[in-house]
């Protein structure tokens, strides 16, 4: 039997998640690059893992919204962090296995694990508000911003959750900054019960347009991840030893024997 508000939760969520990995990963493989900066098996089956492990995901979100709509708080806060550390701990473990994380290319499969949960958590949204009765063109315009805010958040959690990697140029921040990003954005989105419609709004654009700033900010270490198989870039401070300053002013390869004699 075919469950309508299910159906169109589960359009929504492979729309936005399935759309993020083919516009925004897909940039980075052939032919919109020389050569692909992942596996795409790999990136395949991190995207299919992402939509078994955002099933539990997707209850502790519904479960946090509905006790926010009841004013429980300390109920709200207890099934907000098992969100935010399922979350954490679900990329912590990808990245831990020798098939996803034991290369340059990790960050795209984290990319892809996060948007396939995002996808799930966006359908969760969709769906429990097509399920109750008298749906509106404005309450469906608002479910629909909120599900682009989580899959941002999402998207943007990936990136900052990495652990910081200086030397091949990638910030990160760690598992404790992905919590803080991703318990501001789901409490804002949470606050649309409790405030009103004007409020969800206000709530779900702010989530939405905070988590597309840490994500853009971040984005630019994608490019710098090498092909599977290249060698991984020097650090900095490698590359500017590997310039001497010549007579004119300008910078040349240094040479064995200059450097020799350095």
């Amino acid at each position: 039997m075919v469950v309508p508000s299910l159906s169109l939760g589960a359009l929504v969520g492979v729309a936005l998640s399935g759309g993020f990995v083919y516009w925004e990963i897909g940039k980075y493989a052939t032919p919109q690059v020389p050569a692909t900066l992942f596996d795409e098996r790999r990136e395949i089956f991190a995207y299919t893992a992402g939509l078994f492990v955002g099933v539990p995901l997707a209850v502790a979100l519904i479960l946090f919204l509905d006790s926010m709509a009841n004013g429980a708080l300390p109920g709200a806060a207890i099934f907000l962090v098992a969100l935010l550390a399922g979350t954490e701990v679900a990329q912590w473990g990808l990245l831990r296995a020798r098939y996803w994380g034991r290369s340059e290319s990790s960050p795209f499969y984290a990319l892809g694990y996060r948007a396939s949960i995002g996808g799930i958590l966006a359908l969760a949204v969709v769906a429990q508000y097509l399920s109750a009765p008298g749906p509106t063109a404005p309450g469906i315009a608002l479910v629909l911003v909120q599900s682009a805010a989580i899959l941002v958040l999402e998207v943007a959690g990936a990136l900052i959750s990495l652990p910081p990697r200086p030397r091949a140029g990638r910030p990160g921040g760690g598992p404790l900054s992905g919590v803080l990003i991703g318990g501001f954005g789901f409490f804002l989105i949470g606050l649309g019960p409790l405030g009103g419609e004007a409020a969800a709004f206000a709530g779900a654009l702010v989530a939405l347009a905070g988590g597309w700033l840490i994500y853009q900010r971040l984005r630019p270490m994608l490019a710098t991840i090498p092909p599977p198989g290249a060698p991984p870039p020097a650090p900095p401070a490698e590359r500017a030893r590997a310039y001497r300053r010549t007579a004119d002013g300008t910078e040349a390869p240094e040479s064995d024997g200059s450097a020799a004699l350095r």
